[in-house]
């Protein structure tokens, strides 16, 4: 049986026996979306209001209202200067920015992870995201509230140039944009059969194994009983308010 499942944080490594089944279930920081739980960005504080035009200091783990305090997580707050061209950069818990490329999973406050029970290894293709709305259609962008997303292909724990070779957009370290004022939202794609804990790259020689923390390197043709994306977001409110139509949609194929 299929599953997505969100989390909060870096899971603990999931190892998995000879026939294939997950013997890992620790769901501690799962976030269950289905009553209404997710991540919540805060200023200096949790219910502290984030400056319109500003970036998120702190992210929480809460409800749909954003009132109810969870564990806080990493927070990843885009500081680019507006320049395009060049790789983006974030600050993690506030301090200095260092480029995308060297941002570690570890460091990411959300782990979006696919598993296939039943000790079936699949892989998986089109994997795409959205930021919406939440209350309608998922064409819908959030409203007012831009937000900022960035997947981490780098499981070695050092913030150096150790991410892997396998990744959605082999040249691009920067951020996707989810703009409030966008007529329609498109969607941003994720890498293709990242593999468990996300550490399926792709074509790298053993020499550079120990230092990436890569333990498969098929690209997108591996097959795993469990896939993992590791997110890095950043929200900026483009009015005064609670932002609570907002919300973030998943979706996949999988191939045995």
């Amino acid at each position: 049986m299929p599953q997505i499942k969100f989390y909060a944080n870096v899971k603990p490594e999931t190892t998995v026996d000879s026939n294939g089944n997950i013997l890992t279930s620790d769901t501690t920081n799962e976030i269950d979306h289905a009553v209404g739980s997710g991540l919540g960005f805060y200023g200096n504080g949790f219910r502290v209001s984030v400056a319109v035009g500003s970036q998120q200091d702190q992210t929480y783990v809460t409800n749909e209202l954003g009132t109810s305090q969870g564990v806080r997580l990493n927070n990843t707050a885009m500081s680019d200067a507006g320049d395009t061209t060049t790789q983006g950069t974030v600050a993690v818990n506030g301090g200095q920015p260092i480029n995308l490329g060297d941002l570690p999973n570890m460091a990411c406050p959300l782990n979006i992870r696919f598993t296939h029970t039943g000790g079936t290894a699949v892989r998986t293709q089109n994997c795409k995201l959205r930021i919406f709305d939440r209350n309608g259609t998922i064409d819908n962008p959030a409203k007012e509230v831009t937000t900022y997303v960035y997947e981490a292909r780098h499981p070695s724990n050092s913030e150096t140039t150790a991410q892997l070779e396998h990744r959605a957009y082999s040249t691009d370290n920067k951020w996707v944009e989810f703009d409030s004022e966008d007529a329609t939202v498109t969607d941003m794609e994720l890498t293709s059969s990242p593999g468990i804990n996300g550490t399926n790259s792709g074509g790298e020689n053993s020499t550079t194994q120990s230092a990436k923390g890569w333990a498969t390197n098929e690209g997108p043709s591996r097959q795993d009983v469990q896939h993992d994306w590791f997110l890095a977001l950043s929200s900026m409110p483009d009015a005064i308010g609670s932002k609570t139509d907002y919300a973030l949609y998943v979706t996949m194929e999988y191939l045995e």
